[in-house]
């Protein structure tokens, strides 16, 4: 048994011995499937990452709050670093699962209830999470610690300030900020939203881009995810500002990525994954340049 094992199987929450397996997939934490008393539950093990902005109180009220709006599993215990939740059983998602036709507009009702109901659930302080800022904020410690990707972060920081001075003004609401098809779970009868380590107040539109740009939607799908969401079709304006926020999330993907190949410890080719989300930015900037200036 490892140290992680070790400190799982000590927790005070379990009632007998209990069978722990490394669950594989996560990119940021170290998750673990534990069967107690024939039940089944996921442990989460991490600390405070600054680099990411990840603070764990703030995970844990996001957690509790969408499990009070209906939305994700139950919190059964936590302690520093550990944070225990009921095990869903059903299918996790990928990206084409994501862009299902049948499934896509029941994701986006799923986000746009977490948006709106977990704020009436959500207790102390909460995080804001402006794309920009954490951009900003990545390139600084790309620099610090001397990235192999330093030389690119001029050009891509000047394409940030254009995206963002094309954002304007913005709705807030509560986002969660990371909708990779990974922390979708479908259990045959309802949807699952998982995993709140990014979550905070944002514009939609973080939401909205970065479940387009995470999944390669199609842009006929894009159209119908913004109908579904707005109850209207987008004019002109709500197209470009949505385009240049899923810009900003395939970047933020890509920065996160750089920085997690200095300093995650997990055994995961975030080199390649930088490179992939590298190319969805660029095919996404490419394409919001396209659209010209709205004004």
């Amino acid at each position: 048994m490892n140290t992680a094992e070790a400190r799982i199987g000590s927790l005070p929450c379990w009632r007998g011995n209990v069978d722990i397996e490394p669950l594989s997939g996560g990119i940021t934490n170290a998750n673990f499937l534990v069967e107690d008393n024939h039940r089944r539950y996921v442990v989460r093990l991490g600390d405070d990452i600054p680099v990411h902005q990840i603070m764990r109180f703030n995970e844990l009220a996001a957690s509790q709050a969408a499990h009070a709006a209906g939305l994700s599993p139950a919190v059964r215990y936590h302690e520093p670093g550990v944070l225990v939740l009921d095990f869903i059983e059903g299918q996790v998602l990928d990206a084409a699962a994501v862009a299902d036709p049948a499934r896509l507009p029941r994701i986006v009702e799923l986000v746009r209830r977490a948006h709106r109901e977990i704020p009436r659930h959500l207790r102390g302080p909460s995080l804001m999470f402006w794309v920009f800022q954490v951009l900003r904020d990545y390139a600084h410690t790309l620099h610090a610690d001397r990235s192999p990707w330093r030389e690119q972060l001029p050009e891509l920081l000047a394409r940030a300030e254009q995206l963002e001075a094309a954002v304007g003004p913005v709705e807030i609401v509560f986002g969660h900020n990371d909708l990779l098809p990974a922390n979708l779970i479908d259990d045959g009868e309802r949807l699952w939203l998982i995993d709140w380590d990014y979550a905070g107040f944002n514009s939609p539109l973080f939401d909205l881009g970065g479940l387009a740009a995470n999944n390669g939607l199609e842009p006929e799908a894009e159209r119908g995810m913004l109908v579904a969401y707005f109850q209207g079709e987008p004019d002109v304006g709500l197209w470009r500002r949505y385009q240049a926020m899923k810009c900003a999330s395939a970047l933020r993907e890509t920065l996160w990525s750089m920085v997690s190949e200095i300093h995650s410890t997990l055994d995961f080719d975030y080199r390649r994954y930088t490179e992939e989300n590298l190319a969805v930015f660029e095919a996404s900037y490419a394409a919001f340049c396209e659209l010209g200036d709205a004004s």
